[in-house]
């Protein structure tokens, strides 16, 4: 289950200035809804299920993020949203609800098979784990340069011998 398979170039938006976790979750999930992969009321049970069981995510580097998602009622078609934001935004603990974690990439999992989001998350989770790669898409300017970030991570190492 390749991320760049359900990562939509459309749903891609970098170097956003918002000030809440609630306005990323709105952009990204008006993208995807624009775009038909949700239903109404996906952004509303995203925001609700936020509330309930958070999403962030502190990755113990230079950077942190999120990943917010909703069951499968709400939507069409799988496909994941992408957004980085030039200033830290808070989301709260995905473990302890009771911290805050300023978040620079969030991570929108729009996913339409009840096991899909345990396997989404575990190749997410591969990107997560490289601080170097979480850099370069917080960096990124382009939806283009995101997609070769991750297509050249997902790419298998050159045999030099």
């Amino acid at each position: 289950m390749p991320v760049l398979d359900f990562l939509k170039q459309e749903a891609i938006c970098l170097q956003v200035d918002l000030g809440s976790s609630e306005e990323i979750i709105r952009l990204l999930g008006g993208k995807l809804h624009a775009l038909g992969y949700v239903k109404d009321g996906f952004i509303e049970a995203t925001l609700k299920r936020e509330a309930s069981m958070p999403t962030g995510l502190p990755l113990g580097g230079e950077y942190n993020a999120a990943l917010p998602h909703v069951d499968i009622e709400f939507v069409n078609k799988s496909a994941l949203a992408l957004a980085t934001l030039t200033h830290p935004v808070v989301f709260k603990n995905m473990v302890d609800d009771s911290e805050e974690v300023p978040v620079r990439m969030v991570i929108m999992l729009a996913l339409d098979k009840p096991k899909s989001q345990i396997e989404m998350l575990k190749e997410i989770s591969q990107i997560l784990k490289r601080p170097e790669t979480v850099r370069a898409l917080v960096a990124a300017q382009t939806a283009q340069e995101v997609v070769t970030i991750l297509a050249d991570m997902a790419a298998p190492p050159v045999n030099s011998s």
